[in-house]
This record gives structure tokens, C-alpha cells and sequence, in this order.
């Protein structure tokens, strides 16, 4: 899958879900329910114990039906590391240079954040494909992120921190490219049935909203 390939995806599906949880077994089991649910694309942050193995096994098992990526990124040598685990795009809380050229190196997608005009207009000119705006919710949401496209319509920005199904439709109204959704979709505490069956749930929420306000490119 090329670089276009992967954004246009990205942008289809609309959600990106930021899987953290205590162990491996947990992210695995927390892959296939987002998998059920409709979802197939999986951000593995780096916050989870083992997570380039997970990244590596995640590929290697649902690589032809999950585009994997890697979260939390926080320099290039990390990245790196993913990127030959098998994560097909990369992630980061926020900007790093670096990061974003290690990237553009190896053709794949980035996504550094960023929060004020000046560093999403940085991370866009050092050549990220989108920008994740974090932490979203809590300077605005929706409201936030059509003050930013109104004068950086060419710039695609990805809300995170916040989301909720109570805000998707409108964060997708203001412009979002896709939506980085984490504790509203995937309860990473805990592993049981139950929660694995919510997240099935939700994750078919999420794409309802996302067909509703989406037209694929």
C-alpha cells in the first residue's frame, strides 16, 4: 500500500483507534473487537508493554485486513523501529522534526501533534501528512477545529483528546480527516467480555456517525 493509499483509508474510514492496554494479550484481544466492530485500523501506542511485538504480531496476523500504526512516537529512532515492525503510519503527541523527515524517508504517513496555528503550520511545512490537534476537547473541540480550517483549509487535521460519540458528527463537520478516539472507544483497564463487547459496539457507532458525514474520496 502506498503512501496515498494509506491517507486515502485513513480518510474513508474516518476513526482511528489509540489502543493502549496493560499487556499484550490485552491489545491483541482489544484488536479483534475493534476488527468485529467495523474498524480496520489500529493506532498501537507505545505506552503498551511489548509494543513493537504487538505491532510485529498484529501485522503479521491481520496485516491484510487492519492498517497498523504506531502512537506515542516520540523520536525518530523509535519510529524507526515500528516502521520495520510493521506500523504502516506513525503517530506522535507532539512535533519533532526529526521524526516527521525519518518518516518522510521511509514513505510513511506522519502524524505529529501539535495545538496552536504556529505549530500545526510547522508540522505541515516539515512535511507531516496530517496533524493530530491534542489535546482537542479541552480548548474547544469542534468549535477549536473549525476556527483552525477556516484559515488553514489545506492542512488536515485529526482531533484527539475528547472524542466522544456525543462529539464525532460535529468534530467531522468542522473538517476532521479522521478522528484519534481512545478511552470512549477502548477501555484498556480491562480485558473482560463485556468490555470487548462494548468496544465491538461502539466501534460500529463510530462508523455509523462516520458514514452519516462522510463521503468517501
Amino acid at each position: 500500500m502506498t503512501n496515498l493509499q494509506t491517507l486515502r483509508r485513513i480518510r474513508d474510514v474516518g476513526v482511528i483507534p489509540v489502543l493502549r492496554a496493560r499487556s499484550q494479550e490485552d491489545a491483541l484481544c482489544i484488536a479483534r473487537a475493534v476488527l468485529q466492530g467495523g474498524i480496520p485500523i489500529l493506532e498501537i501506542t507505545m505506552t503498551v508493554p511489548g509494543a513493537l511485538e504487538v505491532i510485529r504480531e498484529l501485522a503479521a496476523m491481520l496485516g491484510d485486513q487492519v492498517l497498523i500504526g504506531a502512537g506515542t512516537v516520540l523520536d525518530p529512532q523509535t519510529a524507526r523501529a515500528c516502521i520495520l515492525a510493521g506500523a504502516k503510519f506513525i503517530v506522535s503527541p507532539g512535533l519533532k522534526v526529526s521524526t516527521i523527515e525519518l518518516c518522510r524517508q521511509h514513505a510513511v504517513p506522519v502524524f505529529p501533534g501539535a495545538l496552536t496555528p504556529t505549530e500545526i503550520i510547522t508540522a505541515w511545512e516539515a512535511g507531516a501528512d496530517a496533524v493530530k490537534v491534542f489535546p482537542c476537547g479541552a480548548v474547544g473541540g469542534a468549535k477549536y477545529l473549525k476556527s483552525l480550517k477556516a484559515p488553514l483549509p489545506q492542512i488536515e487535521l485529526i482531533p484527539t483528546g475528547g472524542v466522544s460519540l456525543s462529539t464525532a458528527a460535529e468534530l467531522l463537520s468542522a473538517g476532521a480527516f479522521a478522528l484519534g478516539v481512545g478511552a470512549d472507544l477502548i477501555d484498556g483497564d480491562l480485558c473482560s467480555p463485556e468490555k470487548l463487547k462494548a468496544t465491538t459496539h461502539n466501534a460500529r457507532k463510530y462508523m455509523e456517525v462516520v458514514a452519516k458525514h462522510r463521503v468517501p474520496a
